[in-house]
């Protein structure tokens, strides 16, 4: 398969990378380094890289931003940093790219664990994940040709507890070959409006 990966160069996206391209050919879209630049929080931009890229057959995004901050401290501005990237850059991959995808193709988008179990500093970007779940359930029943949407929501994973433990008290760090896994069934099974949850 030709697959398109949003986000290949972060933590996740590069072990996802590593483990497709033994079997599949893969973009890798960045938003500053990659086969292909791309801003997602920025539908023109989206447009432009799939103008450049052409027709493929899945679509993942391992990407998104949200401002992680005490809640009476988040702005409305800071809000819609999540919502203009995590939550809408993904249902606009999904708008835009459901016209660049083969027949049969699949998108899946990415998450977490704050959409059901959210710690303290994270308001935005529970909110904007719980959104992406609502939302990629809803699409799933209207894609068009066959294409497939799902969503892959991980604990705490392995490669990121150094960085982010300290916000996850008593949470167990997912093993990342379990966290690949879970991109994997998305991509190469037959789900369509799942939201693959890892959090244990």
């Amino acid at each position: 398969m030709k697959i398109l990966i949003i986000g290949g160069h972060g933590t996740i996206g590069k072990r996802v990378t590593a483990k497709l391209s033994e079997k599949h050919d893969l973009i890798i879209a960045g938003r500053n380094k990659g086969d292909v630049t791309v801003d997602i929080a920025d539908s023109t931009s989206i447009k432009e890289m799939f103008e450049k890229i052409g027709k493929v057959d899945a679509i993942v995004c391992i990407a998104g931003e949200a401002k992680w901050a005490p809640f009476h401290e988040l702005s409305e501005d800071d809000f819609y940093i999540g919502i203009k990237s995590k939550l809408m850059g993904q249902v606009n991959l999904v708008r835009i790219g459901e016209d660049y995808l083969n027949e049969g193709g699949s998108i899946t988008l990415t998450t977490g664990i704050l959409a059901d179990d959210p710690v303290v500093m994270t308001t935005s970007a529970a909110m904007v994940n719980g959104g992406i779940h609502s939302f990629a359930m809803a699409a799933a029943l209207e894609l068009k040709n066959g294409i497939r949407l799902n969503v892959v929501a991980s604990g705490l994973v392995e490669d990121a507890v150094d960085k982010y433990q300290d916000y996850f008290p008593g949470h167990n760090a997912i093993p990342m070959p379990k966290v690949v896994n879970a991109y994997i069934r998305s991509i190469e099974g037959r789900g369509n409006g799942e939201i693959i949850r890892i959090y244990d």
